[in-house]
């Protein structure tokens, strides 16, 4: 597929995406507000049940069947001494997906969520019967010198990223989480927070793995640096992706995608998802209503990035794991948010009065 018919296969998927069903959502507060509680006193939890009808188009949709796309992919910045730990981590990490060790399996299991990790730009062979290698590139190229990426392995990436999700929606999974690994994606998403988000590179960059304050200066450099020599443009989303963007990056924005025009809600995690969102948002607004911010990370930038998309987290634990493991813990808040609209009393059955 060349690059033009590439670019509208996506714009084509983008089209698809359903319009946000307002009535269902107005259904669903009415129905809310019958309940034997106050009116809005179950704050984010009413809100975020009346969110999934509107995503879902009814009352109540089933979400029982959730998975969470760990897509994974390493950095050519890291030549730049941006991390804590060496890119050698990332395929040592996936492999620690695909044999249930890490955090996000732990939560997976406790949310009776599947983890679906892929290989999307890891600089390595990998091989594990559980593993989907859908290998874009081998890493990218360093940012701090040149693009990251060509545009065709972006689209690559996204269309990917969207094709991993019709896969499991022909599964029965209805419910998304955005997960990642990537020795040095803090960068590249600090990056595009600061080219899209309009955040200075001081505002964007954090610790990432657990930089000490010298390198912490660095990193803020390596961004400047990055903007200043690839020079990319705000007005297309596609092109920042390929200049200072990542391969696990460029697919969890088709994950995104792909989930809105699947009518499925997906939970976005972290900073790393976060910045994968705003791009989506960008490409695509109507994919905007189907996206869930689970939590406010500890990464310095992420509460502005999320402002700049427009979204409000549920949770502050102060993580910053990534993996996707924020969106996971918000599975159980999806749970509880249906099962009190479902099996709360109204007034009238309870026979309670209701002011």
């Amino acid at each position: 597929m060349n690059l033009s018919e590439m670019e509208q296969q996506l714009l084509s998927r983008i089209a698809s995406i359903p319009a946000y069903d307002t009535e269902a959502a107005e259904q669903a507060a009415r129905h809310s507000d019958q309940l034997t509680k106050p009116p809005g006193s179950l704050g984010k939890l009413e809100e975020m049940a009346c969110r999934l009808a509107g995503i879902g188009g009814k009352l109540w949709p089933d979400l029982s069947r959730r998975a969470v796309i760990v897509m994974a992919g390493d950095h050519g910045v890291c030549e730049e001494g941006v991390s804590a730990f060496p890119s050698a981590v990332t395929p040592q990490m996936v492999m620690n997906f695909l044999s249930g060790g890490a955090a996000v399996n732990v939560l997976a299991r406790q949310a009776n969520a599947d983890v679906v990790c892929v290989d999307i730009g890891v600089a390595s062979e990998l091989s594990h019967p559980e593993l989907v290698s859908r290998k874009v590139v081998y890493g990218t190229a360093n940012m701090a010198i040149g693009p990251a990426m060509s545009r065709q392995e972006v689209l690559e990436a996204v269309l990917t990223g969207i094709d991993i999700v019709d896969e499991q929606v022909k599964r029965g999974v209805s419910l998304f989480a955005t997960g990642e690994m990537g020795i040095g994606n803090t960068t590249a998403s600090a990056a595009i927070a600061a080219v899209l988000g309009g955040l200075s590179p001081d505002a964007a960059v954090g610790r990432g793995t657990g930089i000490g304050d010298d390198k912490l200066a660095h990193k803020i450099d390596v961004v400047r640096r990055a903007i200043d020599v690839n020079r990319p443009d705000p007005g297309d989303p596609l092109e920042v992706l390929a200049k200072v963007g990542g391969a696990e990056i460029a697919g969890l924005v088709g994950v995104i995608i792909g989930a809105a025009a699947n009518r499925c809600p997906v939970v976005i995690d972290g900073y790393i998802s976060s910045a994968a969102a705003l791009v989506a948002s960008r490409l695509a607004a109507d994919s905007l209503p189907y996206m869930i911010a689970s939590h406010l990370s500890h990464e310095q930038g992420h509460g502005r990035l999320l402002q700049a998309i427009g979204l409000s987290p549920l949770i502050h634990l102060e993580m910053r794991l990534g993996e996707g493991t924020g969106a996971v813990l918000c599975f159980h808040l999806i749970d509880a948010a249906l099962r009190l609209m479902q099996e709360m009393a109204t007034f009238d059955s309870a026979g309670v009065s209701k002011a």
